[in-house]
């Protein structure tokens, strides 16, 4: 019965760890730039550049902390880079809205002005 219980306890962790997991990957990737409040209507308006994801895009280079604009057949999204360094690329479609891209965009995040190297 111990023996029960506790493989029981073990599957139910398991399964809330990936559930958090999955949850949280877009945080780690950073946050739709939408004005839920006040204070985040600046980052909303302050996007630094816009990038055209055309059918011939195959990666984009950002950098950490910036708010950058995604256009691509005439739909499109702003993203604020303001999550976990990323030291691998990620594809587009884990931040973008459903059907953005119909081909695989990698992004890469640069350290950008913010990091502190010295």
């Amino acid at each position: 019965m111990k023996l029960a219980i506790t493989s029981l306890f073990a599957v139910t962790l398991s399964a809330a760890s990936l559930s958090a997991a999955a949850a949280t990957r877009t945080d780690l990737l950073g946050e739709p730039a939408q004005a839920p409040t006040a204070q985040r209507a600046v980052v909303t308006a302050a996007y630094a550049r816009t990038i055209d994801i055309t059918g011939g895009t195959k990666w984009v280079n950002v950098n950490h902390g910036e708010v950058v604009r995604f256009v691509s057949n005439g739909r499109e999204f702003t993203w604020y880079f303001d999550g976990v360094s990323q030291p691998r690329p990620f594809d587009m479609a884990e931040i973008a809205p459903a059907g953005f891209v119909d081909h695989g965009v990698k992004v890469y995040v640069g350290l950008g002005d913010d990091a502190n190297l010295g």
